[in-house]
């Protein structure tokens, strides 16, 4: 069966519930797309916004203080969202690559080895038993390590240690639960840390997840997404052999898919949308021209690996946007019809309602991009609600 680059796009969309918004609440709607990019507050919310019927903000804070979403370093060594009934399984596929990142030069720089970070997890989550600050956990550490080290252990052994050991991210306040001073609790027992077999399996169903949420892909998509060797995704991909529809893509790679998933037409109309910085849609795919032009890719994420908010216009990235005082800034990359400014239009006022409410000037720390940004085909200010 062939599958066309349309009709690649349009399977990520219906997936990611961005050619229509749906009627979910919040812990559904996150468990349907996976896992959200959260290493920035506000854009789980405005992943959720862009995504479901009716979205309120409050909802998405009961569901992180409730832990049933939860916030933790995961998926390519960065911070997600995702249904606490997937953390388990994610983390554990992940280990691999949480160690050999984590537990890197910085940490053993510091004096410490891999065989101390195998006695500390432990202790560490024993202490973190409840809610801790990120600076009590480093209090804790330089006073169990420096009188062993002869004096307070560098910030290398905390900060591998805060990205290796499975810790969840605790609510701290507004406007968007997490502010810029975290803090940490266990997420519990976890008897699958460094056990290869548990890591396998693990890597299988998360495989499965990344397929409902993203796919058809390419054993060089899930590799990406996980950001695990593609030797790992192909051992588990004979784990799940039989289990997955096999399609031929656009160039002709080998794509994988979960049987029943949605595959859309190619010609499904797509709304406009203004996507959330980092959003997982941009950085699920080794092959991101499903999303996002190559053209654009240089424009929409920065050199330092920023990752715009961006204007989704027939289902790929055709633009930026920003928060300014009159509404929202909307640049375009090529010329736009009158009708997607008005579908844009529409969604900037219901954005700026919802960013009243919290942060009206949000992501204003990386303005700095717009004046590095070649002239655009089209700039146009939507006012707000």
């Amino acid at each position: 069966m062939k599958i066309t680059a349309q009709e690649l796009n349009r399977s990520t969309l219906a997936r990611q519930l961005l050619l229509r918004r749906e009627p979910l609440g919040v812990a559904e709607a996150v468990r349907r797309v996976v896992a959200l990019q959260a290493q920035q507050a506000a854009s789980p919310y405005l992943a959720l916004w862009n995504r479901t019927t009716d979205f309120d903000p409050a909802a998405l804070d009961a569901a992180f203080t409730g832990y049933e979403v939860v916030k933790a370093t995961l998926m390519r060594i960065t911070l997600h969202a995702v249904h606490a009934d997937d953390h388990r399984t994610f983390r554990e596929a992940v280990e691999p690559t949480l160690r050999g990142g984590r537990l890197d030069s910085r940490f053993t720089a510091t004096g410490l080895t891999l065989d101390d970070a195998d006695v500390l997890v432990p202790a560490l989550l024993g202490h973190a038993d409840r809610p801790r600050t990120a600076a009590e956990l480093e209090a804790w550490l330089g006073e169990r390590l420096g009188e062993r080290l002869g004096a307070p252990p560098g910030p290398g052994a905390w900060r591998g240690l805060r990205g290796y050991a499975p810790l969840l991210h605790v609510p701290t306040g507004t406007p968007w639960s997490f502010g810029p001073r975290p803090s940490y609790v266990a997420a519990g027992s976890w008897p699958g840390l460094r056990d290869k077999e548990a890591s396998g399996a693990a890597l299988a169903r998360l495989i499965v997840r990344y397929l409902e949420g993203f796919g058809p892909a390419s054993v060089a998509d899930m590799a990406q997404f996980a950001l695990v060797q593609r030797g790992r995704v192909r051992e588990a991909l004979k784990v799940l052999a039989g289990g997955l529809d096999v399609l031929a893509g656009p160039d002709g790679v080998e794509l994988y898919d979960v049987p029943g998933a949605p595959r859309p037409d190619g010609d499904t109309p797509a709304p406009p949308r203004l996507m959330a910085m980092w959003d997982s849609t941009l950085l699920a795919y080794a092959d991101r021209s499903r999303i996002l032009p190559p053209d654009y890719r240089r424009l929409a994420i920065r050199i330092n690996g920023d990752v715009l908010p961006t204007l989704l216009v027939d289902g790929y990235v055709a633009g930026v946007w920003r928060p300014v005082d009159e509404g929202i800034e909307a640049r375009a990359f090529h010329p736009l019809s009158e009708e997607t400014w008005a579908g844009l239009a529409a969604e900037a006022r219901s954005l700026t309602a919802l960013l009243a409410g919290r942060e009206a000037g949000v992501y204003s720390r990386y303005g700095h991009w717009w004046a590095k940004l070649p002239p655009s085909a089209e700039v146009r200010v939507l006012p707000g609600a």
